[in-house]
């Protein structure tokens, strides 16, 4: 019999064009009065938008911070946490991609805390370990109002780019979750189709990563795999756009994909995403797709039962050990080769003396620690990052 903790973090979801008509009423049970708007510029200068949500808000805004910016740079952040408490905020509304969600996260953990992030972020101890430090001082209330499919939606982690090495801080704080989230029609169509492909792609790539980890359980797996499917169905639907059904059911693998995980981790091909994007402003999405396959051929002889589950959720016949890894590795290179995805890290002009950095950062990346086969050093991702440049 498998042992495992399955603890379920509340959440209130609200999915419709009447959505947002439960915002005040949120607000006020969460006892806010004065709560703080995060978005990007663009969604900023969006007046209809922005008053649909200060509307709806029912008089407990205390104004909107459109100063979100892409990858959630350390500058951004500490200016948003200095905004927090220049309005005496008592919850924060994020509304956009991962970037706002992370930011208003991240800004509130600043916040709180009094402390600079590099004290605070997840770092190797003594022993060589990964830890977070626990983050104690009470946090802002989170209200998180979607524009893409991200599983920032849905998580308590939020990693914060500092551009000065490029590296990325990981705070982590379970009191930073979204208490409600808010799926509405009007603010799924302020997002591209290259920016919900992106996210959806970053999401696929956590799917498959967190059904092949050291980790998970029985519903862990089934909210995973019920993403992939909603994901490799959906993201290749629409070749110009996507319509508001669509956006709905790729918003929804990300919530499914974003509580999976947690159960769950991730593994190599999240990790070099993530420093390749970092380093080069390259889309997460992007990146994970380009190193998932080699990944996929690196943990293949450690993650039978992983590519198994996989290959039933992309409903590929047979799932024999010696033959799922090289069917799941065919079936997404399909699903990416539909969308044109470039596959060549050069296509995306990363310089080949960038990987041993690359490899270095990723190997002190948290969602290392689950991947199925171990990574001993950086060598090994140095390796994996040669076979896709």
């Amino acid at each position: 019999m498998q042992s495992f903790r399955h603890i379920v973090p509340a959440l209130r979801i609200f999915q419709g064009a009447d959505s947002l008509g439960t915002l005040g009423a949120e607000l006020a049970r969460l006892g806010s009065k004065r709560a703080l708007v995060f978005c990007g510029a663009t969604l900023g200068r969006d007046a209809g938008i922005v008053d649909l949500i200060v509307s709806a808000a029912q008089g407990r805004c205390a104004g909107v911070y459109a100063g979100v910016r892409s990858q959630s740079p350390l500058p951004a952040v500490e200016q948003a946490a200095a905004e927090l408490a220049r309005v005496n905020a008592d919850a924060v509304i994020a509304v956009g991609g991962g970037s706002a969600i992370v930011t208003a996260r991240a800004a509130s953990i600043l916040m709180a805390e009094q402390r600079p992030a590099h004290v605070m972020c997840t770092q190797r101890d003594p022993s060589g370990k990964l830890t977070s430090p626990k983050l104690l001082a009470p946090k802002l209330p989170q209200l998180v109002i979607p524009t893409t499919p991200t599983t920032a939606i849905v998580k308590a982690g939020s990693a914060v780019l500092d551009p000065a090495d490029g590296s990325r801080l990981a705070l982590y704080d379970p009191k930073t979750r979204a208490q409600s989230v808010f799926i509405h029609p009007d603010l799924l169509r302020t997002a591209s189709r290259q920016l919900i492909l992106s996210a959806g792609l970053n999401t696929l790539s956590l799917a498959v990563e967190g059904l092949m980890s050291r980790k998970g359980d029985p519903m862990a797996d089934a909210m995973l795999m019920h993403a992939v499917r909603l994901l490799t169905k959906h993201l290749g639907a629409s070749e110009h756009d996507y319509d508001d059904g669509e956006r709905a059911e790729l918003m929804a693998a990300s919530i499914l994909c974003g509580h999976g995980s947690d159960y769950t981790g991730a593994g190599a091909a999240l990790t070099l995403g993530h420093a390749i994007s970092a380093r080069f402003g390259i889309d997460n999405g992007i990146t994970d797709a380009i190193v998932l396959p080699a990944v996929l051929r690196f943990n293949a002889p450690e993650a039978a039962q992983g590519l198994a589950k996989i290959a039933t959720a992309l409903g590929l016949p047979g799932t024999e050990q010696d033959v799922a890894g090289a069917r799941v590795v065919d079936a997404l290179a399909s699903v990416f080769g539909a969308l044109k995805l470039p596959t060549r890290l050069r296509d995306l002009d990363v310089p080949q003396d960038a990987l041993p950095e690359l490899a270095r950062v990723s190997f002190d990346d948290w969602y290392l620690q689950n991947n199925p086969r171990p990574v001993r050093d950086a060598k090994q991702l140095q390796q994996i990052l040669q076979e896709v440049w």
